[in-house]
């Protein structure tokens, strides 16, 4: 099957698109940083034998790129620990000391 014949290349010029607002443009300038040359972004298609459908494919990796690229970013908010937990963690910790303790050189006393 000769795949180079039927390949779709999409190139798409993200640094000067006017469909995104200027908010939206540096977003997905600094989280598609890798795969941008020159704020230019290429996707290609080769999985089918059909050009049209190939291009299709390549319309809908874009898309996804871009949708996944202007999600925003959740809020990572630090947490307490249990109640339980913290009991257990200072129980292990006792425990671990009297180990310890029970290592340790008798005193010449």
């Amino acid at each position: 099957m000769n795949t180079t014949d039927s390949r779709a290349e999409l190139i798409w010029d993200l640094a000067a698109s006017a469909t995104l607002t200027d908010e939206q443009r540096q977003l997905l300038l600094k989280r598609l940083g890798r795969k941008l040359v020159a704020g230019v972004i290429t996707v290609t298609a080769s999985e089918e034998r059909s050009q049209l459908r190939n291009r299709e494919i390549a319309l809908a990796k874009l898309a996804e790129l871009i949708t996944k690229g202007l999600v925003p970013e959740t809020v990572r908010r630090a947490s307490k620990p249990t109640r339980g937990s913290a009991r257990r963690h200072r129980a292990a910790k006792e425990l671990r000391s009297a180990t310890k303790q029970q290592r340790r050189r008798p005193s010449a006393e």
